[in-house]
């Protein structure tokens, strides 16, 4: 394949000597916030169920609609259970179209959904429409996950992928607070915004380089990288472009069939790995805490009343995302997730012996304790809460745009966002049966044994992704290069030279970071 120069300017062009680092990431900040109004308009989905539980239960004047006790419990499930639906069908419907045109068509099925909750007037319709949020929110992994990984520089890639978590948080309490101020349909009405707004901003960002060079659109590919790597000239991204088209290209004369893709190494390990994360961050008893916090907390005996100790939690929850979304990019994965893990093990388990010296074993079962020691329960908790978004809730959502290869991943991170959502179903299915059969306590220490025991596990098997190409990270898992453990920051190309974000780490090392 040949390769031929294009000497067009790229709008806002810019030689590379009068480019800031600043200016080189802006655009790559840009496009992922506009990816993330996409995740803010799918956390709301996830908090709307939270609006509808208490407006639906019979205890609200003049509302058509009234639910027993069987069909609110599957107002907060039913969806998740739809997820993993999604997932599956996310690689096939984003490869052929690309990960932009992806992202806009999923707004629509978003779009009918509110609409659907504000005009129902039956109960089917709540769930019908509970259900296209669920699929619709599996359809959207697979190509956001990938746009990331494919538009950002490493040295921004594990910075701008933590904030998917914080939008899609960030919706669920839009959503709470809307809810205490309006009806549940008037924000479902106000909802309607978000797919709308989404939709249009991502017409001003360009498509994935990546996909467009495997589709053999080498000039929309060149445009494209030179608008995220400041707005330059497209001379100026000709050697990362250069690099890119031969690693894909090479790979694509070679591949096999696509069956076979996926029961190679370079599937295999990474999807363990992927897998184990999940595993670890719904089994860190998160999920649980989200799903059963106000139980948990007025069984603790919480000092302030129970709804707000959730609100609390929630406001954790952002701050550790935020926390691993500033330092991710200085300590590495790595240092983040074990601190999560050692961290979140420390809280339950020291929640664990509270609840134990306090001889509380269900959730039925109050705590015999002073108002000023209740503190103590719901402090770790909230604790546990920051921890595990501080790194084990967001490490195998970064994974997952790094890890696997050009040809599979696409489908591999719809199948590993829908494991996800699968473990998630399961640990909050089977909660009070554990509750029933270890205790609360005992239940906490499974929690607390598991984050420890994961710690050690990921210590030998997860390689430090942070700051590698995507190229030397796929590599690594074909098992042809092995990466080392040290965070790779930023390199500045000097004056003349060409931007090369995808260049081997011996040919950058001469270079100073100034991000």
């Amino acid at each position: 394949m040949v390769i031929k120069s294009d000497k067009t300017l790229s709008p806002f062009a810019a030689p590379a000597e009068s480019r800031s680092s600043l200016r080189q990431a802006l655009p790559q900040i840009l496009a992922v916030c506009v990816k993330n109004v996409l995740l803010l308009g799918f956390g709301m989905t996830l908090g709307f169920p939270t609006i509808l539980i208490p407006s639906l239960s019979g205890n609200v004047p003049d509302e058509p609609i009234s639910l027993g006790q069987e069909a609110i419990s599957w107002i907060g499930s039913i969806n998740l259970i739809c997820v993993p639906v999604g997932c599956l069908l996310s690689g096939a419907v984003t490869q052929p179209i690309g990960r932009k045109r992806a992202m806009q068509l999923v707004n629509i099925p978003f779009l009918t959904a509110w609409l659907l909750f504000y005009f129902s007037n039956d109960v089917w319709q709540i769930f019908l429409a509970l259900c296209i949020t669920g699929f619709t929110g599996g359809l959207l992994e697979a190509p956001t996950l990938t746009y990331v990984a494919e538009i950002t520089q490493p040295s921004l890639r594990g910075i701008l992928a933590s904030t998917s978590t914080v939008a899609v948080i960030s919706g669920i309490l839009a959503q709470f607070l809307l809810g205490t101020f309006f009806a549940w349909r008037t924000v479902a009405l106000v909802s309607c915004v978000v797919p709308v707004v989404s939709c249009g901003l991502l017409f001003l960002v360009p498509e994935s380089p990546h996909w467009l060079i495997s589709k053999s659109r080498f000039l929309d590919a060149r445009h494209s990288l030179a608008w995220l790597r400041g707005w330059t000239d497209l001379t100026e991204i000709e050697g990362e472009f250069k690099d890119l088209s031969e690693q894909i290209c090479t790979r694509t004369d070679t591949q096999s069939p696509s069956w076979r893709l996926y029961t190679r190494k370079n599937f295999l390990w990474p999807y363990s790995l992927v897998s184990f994360a999940f595993f670890l961050g719904h089994f860190s008893g998160m999920t649980t805490l989200q799903t059963y916090a106000v139980k948990i907390f007025s069984t603790l005996n919480a000092p302030i009343d129970k709804y707000y100790a959730t609100i609390f939690l929630g406001v954790a929850e952002v701050l550790g995302c935020i926390l691993s979304a500033c330092l991710v990019h200085y300590v590495g994965k790595r240092v983040m997730n074990f601190l999560s893990l050692i961290g979140c093990g420390s809280c339950f388990f020291s929640a664990a012996l509270y609840a134990h010296s306090l001889d509380v074993k269900y959730l039925e079962t109050a705590a015999r304790a002073s108002d000023a020691g209740t503190w103590i329960p719901t402090t770790l908790l909230i604790g546990a809460a920051f921890f595990t978004h501080s790194g084990i809730r967001i490490l195998p959502w970064m994974l997952i745009g790094e890890v696997y290869s050009n040809e599979t991943r696409a489908t591999a991170s719809g199948l590993s966002g829908g494991l996800s959502y699968i473990f998630g179903f399961i640990s909050n299915k089977i909660f009070l049966k554990m509750v029933a059969f270890m205790t609360l306590p005992g239940t906490f220490w499974f929690y607390s044994g598991s984050c420890f025991g994961g710690a050690v596990i990921l210590y030998f098997v997860l390689p430090e992704t942070e700051g590698k190409t995507l190229f030397e990270i796929t590599e690594h898992f074909a098992g042809r290069d092995k990466i080392d453990n040290r965070v790779q920051r930023a390199r500045t190309p000097k004056s003349g030279q060409v931007n090369r974000g995808f260049a081997a780490d011996e040919e950058r090392a001469t270079h100073e970071s100034k991000l």
